[in-house]
């Protein structure tokens, strides 16, 4: 095989694209888990994770709060599956706010030490995405539109 890409092979054999698709997965399947166990608790009880600060502002206990965490980690996971451009900054996002929740707590900073090391991860996913992003031509203008790669 030459030393150079031939477009005409698949993207799946490129390390760069086995690295987005990898990251694709990750991010789609892992928050849709963790989303998931917010309403068992079979790893963790979560609501042991809310810091006492934003837990006493709550209007709701904290309970409720971790199922709609769980609700928004399940809709993250799928937006990821789906458009991973807008996806992968949604997850680092929502990590960003996860690991300001963890500072709060004491004891917990190895825990958001290794959020913020996810959140880059889900920053990568994302450029990666605009990266494989394809150009498609669309409406009667032919207006350019970026879709992500599948």
């Amino acid at each position: 095989m030459a030393a150079l890409h031939d477009d005409r092979l698949p993207m799946a054999p490129i390390p760069v694209h086995q690295a987005f698709r990898t990251l694709r997965a990750a991010f789609t399947l892992l928050p849709i888990a963790a989303g998931a166990d917010k309403f068992f608790d079979r790893l963790v009880v979560w609501p042991h994770y809310l810091a006492r600060p934003i837990s006493e502002v709550l209007p709701w206990s904290p309970v409720a709060f971790m199922h709609a965490a769980g609700a928004a980690e399940i809709l993250a996971g799928v937006v990821v599956a789906f458009y991973p451009i807008v996806g992968g900054w949604i997850v680092a996002g929502w990590l960003w706010a996860v690991i300001i929740n963890l500072l709060l707590i004491p004891g917990h900073y190895d825990v958001a030490l290794r959020d913020f090391g996810l959140s880059l991860g889900a920053v990568a996913l994302s450029r990666l995405a605009a990266a494989f992003a394809v150009r498609v031509e669309r409406g009667a203008f032919r207006v350019a539109e970026r879709r992500p790669a599948a």
